[in-house]
């Protein structure tokens, strides 16, 4: 890492350095709102510099969280290798018990991981897994996934305090939506899809004046950029002068 990049990281994570509670949520997409292709084809949107950053936010992370969706078609692994630190513990949440055991995340004992699934959604057979994998029940909603707050809850409980929400995009948004983010990172590379899986996606609204506003950071990590949004602080509507 540059002495300039590390200065960049610096700023970046300066508002969460010195806490020892929030929750991070973080997406990579391109200019046109896209996180992965149709296909589900994601590497690499976002460029090396940002790898970076998402590996300092792992690092500074007690936990990382991920829906079924990320798993299935990244196969992550979650941990840190670009930046000095721990590995966060990993967990995946996975209402429906879908997911295949053979996953890197359920095979590797790099750091702990809590399989979260629906409560009485457990396959007949419990599948084989590393050392350090955790298979817990939590309740779903009809859909069969979680509320975000239950599973903050439930980390909270395992000392579990400062938390990367990563992906995907409906895991994210369900956390922006039902108001569990303390900040949110979107990096945005110069690149069009024209097509593929969005990003953010929240219920509609009527007017521009009802839509979320907040407070912003800009920062430059090589030809991306990074909006460091911070809902802590819900700004004014614009005014109706023009």
């Amino acid at each position: 890492m540059t002495d300039d990049l590390a200065k960049v990281l610096d700023d970046v994570f300066a508002p969460l350095a010195a806490s020892s509670r929030w929750v991070l949520g973080q997406l990579g997409q391109s200019l046109d709102g896209r996180i992965a292709t149709e296909t589900g084809d994601s590497h690499y949107i976002n460029g090396d510099e940002d790898l970076t950053r998402l590996h300092r936010a792992r690092a500074l992370s007690d936990a990382v969280v991920v829906g079924a969706g990320t798993v299935a078609s990244d196969d992550p692994r979650l941990t840190v290798r670009r930046v000095a630190g721990d590995n966060p513990c990993r967990v995946v949440l996975d209402g429906k018990d879908r997911l295949e055991p053979t996953s890197r995340l359920f095979t590797s004992p790099d750091a702990p991981t809590l399989w979260l699934i629906g409560t009485g959604a457990a396959r007949a057979t419990p599948p084989t897994t590393a050392d350090g994998v955790e298979r817990l029940e939590l309740a779903t909603r009809e859909d069969g996934t979680f509320e975000p707050c239950a599973v903050l809850d439930l980390l909270a409980d395992r000392d579990l305090h400062r938390v990367l929400v990563e992906g995907g995009g409906r895991t994210v948004s369900d956390f922006l939506r039902c108001d569990a983010l303390d900040r949110l990172h979107i990096s945005v590379a110069p690149l069009l899809i024209g097509s593929g899986r969005p990003g953010i996606s929240l219920p509609p609204v009527a007017a521009l004046s009802d839509a979320l506003r907040l407070p912003v950071r800009h920062h430059r990590l090589g030809v991306d950029l990074l909006f460091d949004l911070d809902l802590t602080e819900r700004s004014a509507r614009p005014s109706d002068d023009v």
